[in-house]
């Protein structure tokens, strides 16, 4: 490793950790610290399910749960290419999902989020619904990871 590179290193750690840089994943870190304490309404369909599945991917499975999440998901369509004969050729999902943290019924963190991804129309209705389920979980996974950052982001709260 050549003097400069080092030297870049060396300052980049220092200015971490002068700012309060803290890993969130790390041993002690805030994911480790909610791992297993919040418990994710049940979902209400598709779209729920794929945002709860994730959810507890990223926040672990609830164990001894003191926090619940509850989610309302919004998804919208919009029709984006139009082939010569009048067919639309592709759709962007939008997505929105509104979002409490509770505890003991009292809101302890709240927040927003929201996306979109797109899938293409094809000459066969089952892909093309196939490609929908599939944009909208790649949605609603997408969603997920901005929720769980926000949460974590904010745990000195919690």
């Amino acid at each position: 490793m050549s003097l400069s590179r080092r030297t870049f290193l060396f300052f980049t750690a220092v200015t971490l950790a002068g700012c309060g840089f803290e890993p969130v994943y790390g041993p002690g870190g805030r994911a480790e610290t909610l791992s297993g304490r919040i418990d994710v309404l049940p979902p209400a369909d598709e779209e729920g399910r794929a945002l709860t599945r994730r959810l507890e991917d990223r926040l672990g499975l609830p164990k001894a749960p003191d926090l619940i999440l509850g989610a309302d998901i919004a998804i919208t369509e919009e029709e984006l290419g139009v082939l010569p004969d009048g067919s639309i050729s592709r759709y962007n999902v939008i997505g929105r999902v509104d979002w409490t943290l509770t505890r003991d019924d009292e809101i302890v963190l709240q927040g927003s989020e929201q996306s979109f991804t797109a899938y293409s129309a094809t000459s066969t209705t089952v892909a093309t619904i196939i490609a929908q389920r599939d944009a909208r979980e790649r949605l609603m996974i997408l969603i997920a990871d901005r929720i769980t950052a926000d949460i974590l982001a904010r745990a000195d709260a919690l």
